[in-house]
């Protein structure tokens, strides 16, 4: 009987998939939404693996022409080959850059985003996750401290993958079992993606709408509304659409960044070849450096790239990904 990922496996060392694709492949059979999906298909695709092939292509270029003044130390170049090699160093530079800091928004497009309800006690949180949840997935009473745990709702939000999360109410006078719920809560909180602070009244803490990625929201607007804020119901359900709507439009801001990387170990692999090409740029303006040196760090550089896409050191991770793969696939 084939072994878990055994044929992804063969595909890989025959040359007919990358470990990026590989790692595509995974994402793929763990997708749950439609987001999830299309960057996920991105990956197994090739759109990573073109990337690296593409920044690889300009510095073996870049390599090529250092390599050359070794070769001929002992005469006279015609061309000074360093402008040629700084440009091609620095073009790299940036498109590597702009593509480690879009992991950490494609690593929660793959894990899932975090949506935190906050708001005193009363506040109607319980009361709206079960809304969007569609199902009594928290305990309501007009019991302040019902909530004592965060509760999660997996939610499927025009194809991105987000949780709802139910904190416990901020109030003096807890027991200790209740602040260790409004502790929990907070931290969860501070973590989210986006805070949607409740309030029945419809005030708010001035501080508190300093921040850029949360929302306010009055609810239980059936009891009566206030200029300014959003209100909603979960009872009527009024403003409930433009609630989610909002919060659409939060998360797709923050994907404007996003690029194709999708995990730590991209960004690891993206960081440390852009160190070393950072490093091999500083060098050409060195003159007292060997230029056999300054090749040495280039060529490191493009062999933190060929780990990314699997070229190098992948044994250990290839048995961690096939793993998670059913029998043959």
């Amino acid at each position: 009987m084939a072994e878990p990922g055994e044929f992804t496996r063969r595909a890989m060392e025959s040359g007919t998939l990358d470990l990026a694709q590989v790692e595509g492949l995974a994402d793929l059979i763990d997708a749950e939404t439609e987001g999830q999906r299309r960057q996920a298909l991105r990956v197994f695709q090739g759109d990573l693996g073109g990337l690296v092939d593409g920044w690889r292509t300009k510095l073996i270029r870049a390599a090529a022409l250092l390599e050359a003044t070794i070769d001929f130390v002992d005469e006279d170049v015609p061309v000074d080959v360093y402008p040629e090699v700084s440009q091609l160093l620095n073009s790299v530079l940036v498109e590597i850059q702009k593509e480690a800091d879009g992991v950490s928004i494609r690593e929660r497009i793959r894990d899932g985003f975090e949506v935190a309800l906050v708001g005193p006690p009363n506040a109607g949180k319980s009361t709206l996750l079960n809304k969007l949840a569609g199902r009594d997935a928290a305990m309501t009473s007009d019991i302040a401290g019902t909530t004592r745990d965060v509760i999660e709702v997996k939610l499927d939000l025009n194809g991105l993958p987000v949780t709802i999360l139910d904190t416990a109410g901020l109030r003096t006078g807890a027991d200790t079992l209740e602040e260790m719920g409004i502790e929990r809560g907070q931290k969860r909180a501070s973590l989210a993606d986006i805070r949607v602070h409740l309030s029945p009244s419809g005030e708010f803490d001035a501080v508190q709408q300093t921040e850029g990625l949360d929302l306010f929201v009055q609810s239980k607007s059936d009891h009566g509304t206030k200029g300014g804020a959003l209100s909603v119901s979960s009872v009527t359900g009024e403003g409930i659409d433009e609630l989610l709507d909002k919060i659409i439009s939060h998360l797709a801001g923050q994907m404007a960044h996003a690029g194709v990387a999708t995990r730590q170990r991209h960004k690891v692999a993206l960081q440390a070849s852009h160190a070393m090409l950072r490093r091999t740029v500083a060098s050409l303006e060195d003159d007292n450096l060997p230029v056999d040196l300054i090749s040495e760090d280039l060529r490191q550089a493009i062999r933190r790239l060929d780990s990314l896409i699997g070229r190098i050191d992948v044994e250990n991770l290839l048995d961690e990904i096939f793993s998670s793969f059913c029998i043959g696939k």
